[in-house]
């Protein structure tokens, strides 16, 4: 699985983008705030449908454009498929693979797999339970179309529900119809449980191995799920739970609520862990990622590095750049350094300022 070519047109600061892509390491350079996570940002939505940022659709058109429009040409295998993506402002997306109309995301699994690495993904360990519930949810879609569709119903339901606790204090008889969202909420919030309580076992086994040899075998890497309700139990506490709901608002229960526990020789890393540790954890979690998208679908991702290394000391870069060796890997920098420093052999080189973006010679610098 390999991109061949990255086209944008009205997409964020781009009026038009067109790149071809090796097949090994791409590097997109420059200064800050010049487009280039805005590159890998186009790959990331035609591989899920979504911006990694959290974006609204109408926020990534180009100021003063009515549409924006995005294309990839990718091998699967020997097979090119077209990913186009076309945004209306005063409309809804639309997405076709090979000319095809899609209706679901879910729709476009297998066309193309990314794993996407930022300096965010770095602070996942330390950061909230709302940030790992993130991480979990992004990583299990990539590999199950089934727990993407439950995780869009579950939240829409979640929604609704929240919506008739905030009117049931104004209107009593609305409370007699949480029996009906009760029941739906349970139903996809247990697969959604215990497809992440599968998930974190294997990718625990997954971390355990790379971790040690991160930390040259003084770690021992633990993941447990931490649910905030079992799944057998869900339906139950969700009705035990209604008149803290409503005074609260909001829904109480449910695995929005959940977490898990990043250990390393038994500590807890999220509260005990040193930064130092914390990043291992993070590099262990994301290159577990990598062998398990390749498990499931028998190909490597596509990787992208968003200006990830400067971020990183030599051991933990040098982890993660082994992962790259037969990988098409679009990495983002301000400079050349820290590729020189780890002798990566480059495959394109593109320079990226405004919204523009020029081809160099592998011996040139801007």
């Amino acid at each position: 699985m390999w991109i061949k070519s990255v086209e944008g047109k009205n997409f964020r600061n781009y009026k038009a983008l067109s790149i071809e892509l090796d097949k090994g390491i791409n590097l997109l350079y420059g200064d800050n705030a010049q487009g280039k996570t805005n590159i890998l940002e186009i790959i990331y939505i035609c591989s899920t449908s979504r911006s990694h940022r959290g974006s609204k659709d109408k926020e990534l058109i180009l100021f003063g454009e009515e549409e924006a429009h995005l294309r990839l040409f990718v091998y699967k295998r020997k097979d090119l498929h077209k990913i186009d993506i076309h945004y209306k402002k005063n409309g809804k997306k639309g997405i076709a693979i090979d000319g095809v109309p899609v209706k679901k995301a879910s729709e476009m699994f297998g066309y193309l797999n990314v794993v996407m690495f930022s300096p965010d993904d770095l602070a996942v360990v330390k950061n909230g339970p709302a940030e790992r519930r993130r991480f979990l949810d992004k990583e299990i879609c990539q590999i199950d179309p089934v727990y993407m569709d439950d995780l869009v119903k579950y939240n829409k339901i979640l929604d609704h529900r929240n919506r008739l606790l905030k009117e049931i204090p104004f209107r009593s008889s609305l409370l007699d119809t949480l029996d009906v969202w009760d029941e739906q909420l349970a139903a996809y919030g247990n697969r959604i449980i215990e497809k992440r309580k599968e998930f974190i076992v294997n990718t625990g086994v997954m971390c355990r191995g790379i971790h040690e040899t991160l930390t040259s075998g003084k770690e021992k890497m633990e993941l447990e799920y931490e649910e905030n309700v079992s799944s057998e139990d869900l339906r139950e506490k969700l009705k035990e739970s209604r008149e803290r709901d409503i005074h609260t608002a909001q829904t109480n229960r449910g695995p929005h609520r959940d977490d898990f526990i990043i250990k390393a020789n038994g500590i807890d890393l999220r509260t005990f862990g040193s930064q130092g540790q914390q990043r291992s954890a993070a590099v262990s979690l994301k290159l577990s990622e990598i062998k398990m998208i390749k498990d499931v679908t028998g190909e490597d991702p596509v990787l992208l590095l968003d200006d990830v290394l400067s971020e990183l000391d030599g051991s933990r870069q040098e982890s993660l750049l082994k992962e790259i060796n037969n990988i098409q890997t679009v990495i983002t920098g301000t400079g050349m350094d820290d590729f020189i420093k780890n002798n990566l052999s480059i495959g394109k080189k593109y320079f990226v300022k405004e919204g523009t973006v020029r081809e160099m010679s592998l011996d040139m610098e801007e």
